[in-house]
């Protein structure tokens, strides 16, 4: 049988682990893991929607659109209400598309220009064999 106070406990250590992922110290260790999947930067992505997120640093914001989609933000500085953000949006000037220097991280009443868009290997970094190559269409002779 379950006490009122085993659960205040359950909810209290959970809140506690919420509030230890945006510590300087957990920034950096997200950092340091997306650095080697990073690619070349790009100036736009295809973004249905915001599938999660997770902050980096106090200028740079991992976003993914699904669980094998995913792209390292750098904003515009100070971005003062990100580092407290429970939410996030991304604008999106042309529909279901993010562009740097056109887009913006909504966090608050803030809003981050998107300075570079880096996209991260997400397959490669948890381990997973890359996407087999899209066939060719059939050409006709």
């Amino acid at each position: 049988m379950k006490t009122p106070l085993a659960g205040l406990l359950c909810g209290v250590l959970l809140l506690g682990g919420a509030a230890q992922a945006a510590t300087p110290q957990t920034q950096k260790k997200s950092l340091e893991k997306f650095a080697p999947y990073l690619q070349d930067p790009v100036d736009q992505f295809a973004f249905p929607s915001l599938y999660k997120w997770q902050l980096a640093s106090e200028d740079k914001v991992a976003v993914w659109s699904s669980a094998d989609d995913a792209y390292l933000l750098t904003v515009q500085t100070p971005c003062e209400q990100l580092q407290s953000a429970a939410q996030i949006e991304l604008t999106q000037q042309a529909s279901h598309t993010v562009t740097r220097q056109v887009d913006s991280v909504t966090a608050g009443s803030a809003r981050c220009r998107i300075l570079e868009i880096e996209p991260i290997d997400v397959r490669r970094m948890d381990g997973k064999p890359p996407k087999p190559a899209e066939p060719a269409g059939d050409e006709v002779s």
